[in-house]
């Protein structure tokens, strides 16, 4: 048997799957309207099952990092191909972007070749009702629609790359806070790394999900294996005296970022009080390319 810190780690892995990524920063005259706009672009985006995109914050970013040296927000965001990410990243730029006092947009990702990319502000720039004006500065254009604070700017092509949605670990607690508390300390850890983002609520999941459902049309249902109040109905995975648990789902630009996020963040929940077993969800290996086993996971994060 594995464990860590004297917590049960099951011997499995997480099942993982490619998708199409993109960065975006936001700037504003301050962190507190930079960080509105990423609130508002990342809802209703946890999970492509139902979501248009998947998408939340990977970091603050501070005036020396930013395009137009203000206080920014990295925001990434995941699609399932990149016409249908580009949309969805123009409609959300537009309606929560644009709107949101003092701000502007910029690509996060760059060198991207042509056919990799995405066009966001050029979209958009008709919002400006003819007024509006596109600025180059080198190979990247820009466009600048009035607006009754000023000026919007929105860079005019996005950057996308093939990264890989959801890594994944299963926190199971001797109680609802102890399960909590794991994942707590799980999204804490992973917030220090680039390149990943965790777009569940605060990055944490109650409603894991399993793949079908006794409903024909729905493509997902409880995952009732992890739900304490199922045990004794259905076939349980659940450790004795198991009384909550809690998920993180992890989408990163690269294997290498979500490999690194799930190991700092199953160190960290290990650490914590109360927890029985940690765990990954996957589909047999039949769906996803991408296999994060746990037990490789187990060395030291910062060593």
């Amino acid at each position: 048997m594995l464990n860590l810190n004297s917590v049960e780690i099951i011997d499995t892995f997480a099942e993982a799957f490619p998708i199409k990524a993109s960065r975006l920063i936001f700037t504003a005259v301050n962190l507190r309207w930079a960080r509105t706009a990423a609130s508002v672009f990342c809802g209703n985006a946890t999970s492509v099952i139902a979501c248009d995109i998947e998408a939340a914050v990977e970091r603050e970013m501070s005036e020396s990092e930013t395009p137009d040296g203000r206080p920014g927000i990295s925001v990434l965001a995941f699609g399932f191909d990149t016409t249908s990410l580009g949309k969805s990243l123009q409609n959300r730029v537009g309606q929560c972007v644009l709107t949101c006092p003092t701000t502007a947009c910029f690509n996060g990702l760059f060198d991207c070749p042509k056919e990799k990319q995405v066009r966001v502000g050029g979209g958009i720039r008709y919002f400006g009702d003819g007024f509006q004006k596109a600025k180059k500065l080198g190979d990247r254009r820009f466009w600048r629609i009035p607006v009754m604070d000023g000026e919007f700017i929105c860079e005019d092509w996005f950057g996308t790359v093939t990264g890989v949605a959801g890594g994944n670990l299963l926190f199971c607690g001797n109680s609802q806070s102890s399960a909590l508390g794991a994942a707590e300390a799980a999204v804490e850890a992973i917030a220090q790394i680039r390149d990943v983002a965790l777009p569940f609520p605060g990055g944490v999941v109650r409603s894991g999900s399993k793949v079908g459902s006794r409903y024909p049309k729905l493509k997902a249902s409880t995952n009732d294996a992890y739900c304490p109040t199922l045990q004794g109905l259905v076939t349980s995975e659940l450790p004795p005296h198991c009384q909550a648990v809690y998920e993180i789902v992890i989408d990163g630009l690269s294997f290498a970022a979500v490999q690194q996020a799930m190991r700092a963040g199953l160190h960290a929940a290990s650490a914590s009080t109360g927890i029985l077993r940690i765990t990954a969800g996957n589909y047999g290996g039949k769906l996803g390319k991408h296999h994060f086993h746990l037990r490789d996971l187990l060395d030291n994060p910062k060593a």
